[in-house]
């Protein structure tokens, strides 16, 4: 199966996604908001050296779009942070990936987008499968779960805010909006939970930044590039992440019926993924291709 520049955009984003959790989880004693506000200050930096290199103005076009992509995207990311310092990796990982289908759902009334019936059933078919990865029993209090989901909300509301920036923005100007509006609302916070953080919890905090900053780049060019209901169940393939890092770095041992869990995650992507190439290749072989009138093709003189 071919894949197409925007899905393996996705894929890429997904990788260093997973990277972050991994050094997010390694500084559990630091406040999650104080880890937004580093990751923020990263980001700021990054990108306003990256636009001014293309010589490309970080204000952008649409102004009101932009904040709220950046005001849903920050509360999303402080409320994964905090379940995820608190829970198990694969855990948490697991409630952050209930937001693709939240990103189709709202994406049907932000952005207009179609979603066929089949498509409903492999999202059911991955979310199965986190299920069946968590447990019927979760091992937490109700409120991460209020928290986790809640964070998966917001994720999928600031993802169509990224969908609706398509052809107005430059990708950087997307991801620069998230600090500016992040860094106000977590520097005054964070100012009042201070922790100093200690030997390698510096460099921790710094690769969180520059993991989120490569893969929020990579996330948006998907976004941008292709429709929400193709992409965003790609996010289900980063529960493998979660699971294999959360064993290697945390003591995280496997079942067998994690192992089916992740059947079924990978098995209704896969499905979701295939079905759409086929739907856009059909409506291009439907697409009228336009038609050179008889004075075109004359030559002139």
């Amino acid at each position: 199966m071919k894949l197409s520049l925007g899905v393996r955009y996705m894929l890429l984003a997904i990788f260093f996604f997973s990277l972050m959790n991994v050094f997010v989880k390694l500084v559990p004693d630091i406040p999650s908001v104080q880890v937004v506000f580093f990751r923020s200050v990263v980001s700021l930096v990054i990108s306003y050296g990256l636009l001014k290199a293309q010589k490309v103005s970080i204000w952008g076009n649409n102004k009101p779009i932009l904040i709220l992509r950046g005001l849903t995207g920050a509360i999303a990311l402080i409320l994964f942070f905090t379940t995820l310092q608190k829970i198990p990796l694969a855990t948490a990982v697991t409630l952050q990936f209930l937001f693709p289908i939240f990103a189709t759902i709202f994406g049907v009334f932000i952005v207009k987008e179609k979603v066929h019936p089949w498509q409903w059933v492999f999202f059911g078919l991955s979310f199965s499968g986190i299920l069946v990865i968590n447990g019927w029993e979760a091992a937490f209090s109700n409120l991460y779960l209020i928290l986790g989901v809640s964070s998966a909300v917001f994720g999928g509301l600031a993802y169509n805010m990224v969908r609706k920036l398509k052809g107005t923005e430059h990708p950087l100007v997307i991801v620069l909006y998230f600090p500016l509006v992040t860094l106000p609302i977590a520097g005054i916070w964070t100012a009042v939970v201070w922790v100093q953080p200690q030997g390698w919890e510096w460099v921790y905090l710094i690769l969180v930044g520059i993991c989120t900053q490569i893969a929020q780049y990579f996330m948006t060019k998907s976004y941008q590039l292709e429709e929400i209901s193709k992409v965003s169940s790609l996010q289900y393939t980063g529960i493998v992440y979660g699971l294999l890092y959360g064993w290697l770095f945390f003591d995280e041992h496997l079942g067998l019926m994690a192992y089916v869990g992740i059947g079924l995650v990978l098995l209704g992507v896969v499905l979701n993924v295939r079905f759409k190439n086929r739907l856009d290749a059909r409506v291009e072989v439907q697409e009228p291709k336009p038609q050179k009138t008889a004075r075109s093709g004359k030559r002139k003189g």
